[in-house]
C-alpha cells in the first residue's frame, strides 16, 4: 500500500511494477476529466464511461511505455481520444429532436412514437464533470463550464470525428497545435486546418451568450427565483404561470420521442392537452446538468400509491425566460443523478 502522500515518480514506479492501488493514485485525479473529455466526443454517458474504462485498461497495459517525455495528462488524454476516435466509427452522431425530425410539430396531434435506437445526446448531471467556471490554458476558447453546456455538445456532434476531437483538445482543454498534433498523430498544420473547419461549423451553431453568461447575468437569487416559480407551476399544473415564462420561440423538445414544438402558444397548447391537463398530480426535484438547471419531474401512479419518475428537464435559458425546455423522457437517466425511482 503506497503512502498518501507518495508523489507522482513513486507512484509511476510502483504501479509499473504491478502496484493496483499506485496505478489509482496516478490516474484517480484524472477521471473526472476524462469523463468530461469523452462526454464531449460522445455525447453520451454510458459510451463515456465505456471509454473512461477502456482508456484506464489500455493505459495499465501499456504504463511500462510512457516513458514521461509527455505528461502523464496529455498520455491519458491521447489514450481517451483515441478510444473515443474509435466509437465514433462504429455508431452514428448523437442529436437531439430539432437537429432529428421534420419542423415543429402540431401540438393537437399525437407525438411520435419514442425511437429505440442510440440516437440521442443524453444529459450528463454536474456533479460527475469535473469542470470549473474558468479556461483550462492560455490556449482555451471556451470555459470549462460552457464547453458542457447543451448547445455545445450538440453543436460539436455536427463535426466529423477528428475536427470535433481538435477542437476540443484546442479549444477547450487548451493544447496548443502541436501539442494537439502529438495526441493525433497528426501535424500542426493539419490541426490548424482541421480547427478552421470546425469553427465555420460550430460557430454558427452556438448561440450569441453562453449559459455561464447568462447565469452569471441573472444572479443566484433571480435564478432561484426562477427555479421555484417552475417548480411551482408545474406542480400546480398552471400552465398559464408556466407559458408566462416562456420565450416567444420557445422550444420543447422530448428525446426519445422525435416529435418536438416550438413557439410559446405551441408549447402551451401541448402542456395544456399532455402532460399538465391530463392524468395525475406532479412532484418536481431540483437538481444540475450541463452547467444548467435541471429538474427530475415524477408522476403520481395510482398502481404503486407513490410518484414515479418520469423525465429529467433541462432548462435553457435567454435572460429571464426560458428558450427552451429539453425533457428527456427516459426514467433511467434518473439514477445517473441521484435521484430515487419512486417518491412517497
Amino acid at each position: 500500500m503506497m503512502n498518501k502522500m507518495a508523489t507522482t515518480t513513486q507512484l509511476l514506479v510502483a504501479a509499473r511494477d504491478g502496484d493496483g492501488d499506485a496505478f489509482a493514485g496516478l490516474v484517480d485525479p484524472y477521471r473526472g476529466q476524462l469523463r468530461a473529455h469523452c462526454y464531449r466526443m460522445l455525447a453520451s454517458v454510458h459510451d463515456a464511461e465505456d471509454a473512461v474504462q477502456e482508456t484506464l485498461v489500455r493505459a495499465w497495459r501499456g504504463l511500462a511505455r510512457f516513458e514521461g517525455r509527455s505528461s502523464l495528462r496529455s498520455w491519458l488524454y491521447t489514450i481517451a481520444t483515441n478510444v473515443c476516435l474509435r466509437v465514433i466509427e462504429r455508431r452514428p452522431n448523437r442529436v437531439l429532436p430539432i437537429d432529428y425530425g421534420p419542423g415543429s410539430a402540431d401540438p393537437h396531434e399525437e407525438t411520435g412514437e419514442p425511437l429505440t435506437e442510440s440516437v440521442w445526446i443524453e444529459p450528463y448531471p454536474d456533479e460527475g464533470l469535473d469542470v470549473a467556471d474558468e479556461l483550462a490554458g492560455p490556449d482555451a476558447r471556451y470555459e470549462q463550464r460552457e464547453s458542457v453546456e447543451l448547445a455545445f455538445i450538440a453543436a460539436l456532434q455536427h463535426l466529423p470525428a477528428q475536427q470535433r476531437a481538435v477542437l476540443i483538445l484546442r479549444d477547450v482543454l487548451g493544447y496548443n497545435g502541436a501539442e494537439a498534433a502529438a495526441i493525433l498523430g497528426s501535424s500542426p498544420d493539419a490541426v490548424y486546418s482541421a480547427l478552421q473547419r470546425a469553427h465555420k461549423t460550430v460557430d454558427v451553431r452556438l448561440p450569441e451568450r453562453s449559459q455561464q453568461a447568462t447565469l452569471r447575468s441573472l444572479g443566484d437569487a433571480r435564478l432561484r427565483e426562477l427555479v421555484e416559480t417552475y417548480v411551482d407551476a408545474w406542480e400546480r399544473r398552471d400552465v398559464a404561470g408556466l407559458a408566462a415564462m416562456l420565450a416567444e420561440d420557445a422550444a420543447l423538445t422530448m428525446p426519445p420521442v422525435p416529435t418536438w414544438f416550438r413557439g410559446r402558444e405551441v408549447v402551451a397548447t401541448f402542456l395544456q392537452g399532455y402532460p399538465l391537463g391530463v392524468g395525475g398530480a406532479w412532484r418536481v426535484v431540483t437538481t444540475h446538468a450541463n452547467g444548467q438547471p435541471a429538474f427530475g419531474h415524477y408522476r403520481f401512479d395510482d398502481d404503486t400509491g407513490g410518484f414515479v419518475a418520469r423525465t429529467i428537464a433541462l432548462l435553457t435559458l435567454d435572460g429571464d425566460r426560458i428558450s427552451e425546455i429539453t425533457a428527456f423522457r427516459e426514467p433511467r437517466l434518473f439514477r445517473w443523478f441521484g435521484l430515487p425511482d419512486e417518491l412517497r
